[in-house]
Parts: C-alpha cells; sequence; structure tokens
C-alpha cells in the first residue's frame, strides 16, 4: 500500500507555531511568511485557521503570537512530570531570584516543558514554554547530553561541546554564556527518570553574586526531589 503523501498545509501550520514559539515576541503576518517562505496571503489563510481554534492570537497592530490554547494543549504533555516539577521550580525561582524551567529532549532540540518566574526580582528572564534549541547548546542540551552516548549526539559535534559535556558529567552541572541569548546565562542539571526522554531544570539570568556552584546545588536538591516524587 502506497505511503500517503504528507499534507503541506499541516505542515506549514505546524511550522508557524515552531516559528512563533521560537520567537522573542510577537511577529508581524509578513516576518511570519518571510520565514515560512511562503506568499503573504497563504501565511494570512493559515493563521487565520490556527486564531479560530486559539492556537495563536493576534494584537490590535496585527501582531501574532501563541494563543492561549496551546498553553492548555502543552499542559497535557508528560502532565505527570509537570505537576510534580512545578511546585519545585517554583521554590528555586523564588530562593535564587532567576526564572527556572525544565526541558526535555525532542528529537535533536531541548524544548521548554514549564517555566517560573521568580515572584520578587527587579528584572528577570523570560523562558516560555515551547522555547527550543538545539541539544548541541546551552546549558540545559550539556546537561541532557550528560545522559546519552556520543553515538546518540547529533552531528557534526560541535568543537568543545565532549569537553564540556565530560567537565557537566565530572561537576553534576552543566553551565552556558551567551550560547542561546546573547548576555544571558545558564546553570542547568541532569533529571534522569526511567523510561521518559532526557530531561534537565535549569535557570536562567543577566548577573548574580551567588557562583555556578551554589545555584547547581540548589537545582540538584530539586532534582532529586522530583525524581523521588516520581518514584525514578
Amino acid at each position: 500500500m502506497a505511503e500517503a503523501p504528507a499534507s503541506q498545509t499541516l505542515s506549514r501550520g505546524i511550522r508557524i507555531l515552531e516559528i512563533l514559539a521560537e520567537a522573542r515576541g510577537s511577529l508581524s503576518i509578513d516576518d511570519i511568511a518571510a520565514r515560512l517562505d511562503v506568499h503573504r496571503s497563504i501565511a494570512y489563510r493559515l493563521l487565520r485557521t490556527l486564531e479560530d481554534h486559539g492556537l495563536v492570537d493576534r494584537d490590535r497592530a496585527g501582531l501574532v503570537a501563541l494563543g492561549a490554547r496551546m498553553a492548555a494543549l502543552a499542559a497535557g504533555v508528560a502532565h505527570d512530570l509537570q505537576s510534580e516539577a512545578l511546585p519545585e521550580l517554583t521554590s528555586v525561582a523564588n530562593d535564587l531570584g532567576m526564572t527556572c524551567f525544565l526541558v526535555v529532549l525532542d528529537g535533536q532540540e531541548c524544548i521548554t516543558l514549564v517555566s517560573v518566574e521568580p515572584r520578587h526580582a527587579v528584572a528577570s528572564v523570560a523562558q516560555r514554554p515551547g522555547a527550543r534549541h538545539s541539544v548541541t547548546v546551552g546549558a540545559p542540551g550539556k546537561a541532557i547530553l550528560t545522559q546519552l552516548v556520543e553515538a546518540e549526539w547529533p552531528a557534526p559535534v560541535p568543537r568543545g561541546l565532549r569537553e564540556s559535556v565530560a567537565a557537566a558529567r565530572l561537576d553534576g552541572y552543566a553551565t552556558s554564556h551567551d550560547e542561546v541569548i546573547p548576555t544571558v546565562q545558564s546553570v542547568a542539571v541532569p533529571l534522569a527518570l526511567r523510561g521518559r526522554r532526557p530531561a534537565a531544570i535549569a535557570v536562567v539570568h543577566v548577573a548574580t553574586d551567588r557562583t555556578d556552584a551554589e545555584i547547581a546545588g540548589r537545582l540538584l536538591r530539586s532534582a532529586e526531589a522530583i525524581r523521588e516524587s516520581l518514584g525514578a
């Protein structure tokens, strides 16, 4: 039986959601059309359908962002993991005054499942659920790679990555500076759970008086609490 052709329309709609998740703010229809490499009219029709389903929202200026319905859908992904992680992420965020988030491996990328910003902070770095980046960059990616053998890593392996992951395995945590977002620093610890895809919990910040080791120590306590709550 011949394999059915993939739906180009569906593929483009999904790609729009990915583009918006990767964006650090709202985008215009022209921006989306350019990134999707389609005519503006095609992008507009796709967005209208997504908007009808509550997956995207448009403001009065016509700028587009992910809609509230996306949050409801995302909440159903690894629901028990998110539920158990949320109190710990909240505790870390408020203790350290930094945004704390949970990421899991998705193919060759890290995807943020849930994120918590600190309750009392003069300024914090936002980390939107659904945001993704290559597993070969950033502290969360390195923390996830410590849970994989090198044969499972994406190719080619960037220069210096082996050394960074080896250091993360030895130290129990990974760090990054200016790798995913300019001027932003991150510390992450692996969250290895039986029967689940590799994960990590991390914080992002711009400047702090705390050392990476101090931040990692706080993250490791929460990672252990999450594992215990899930019986992993």
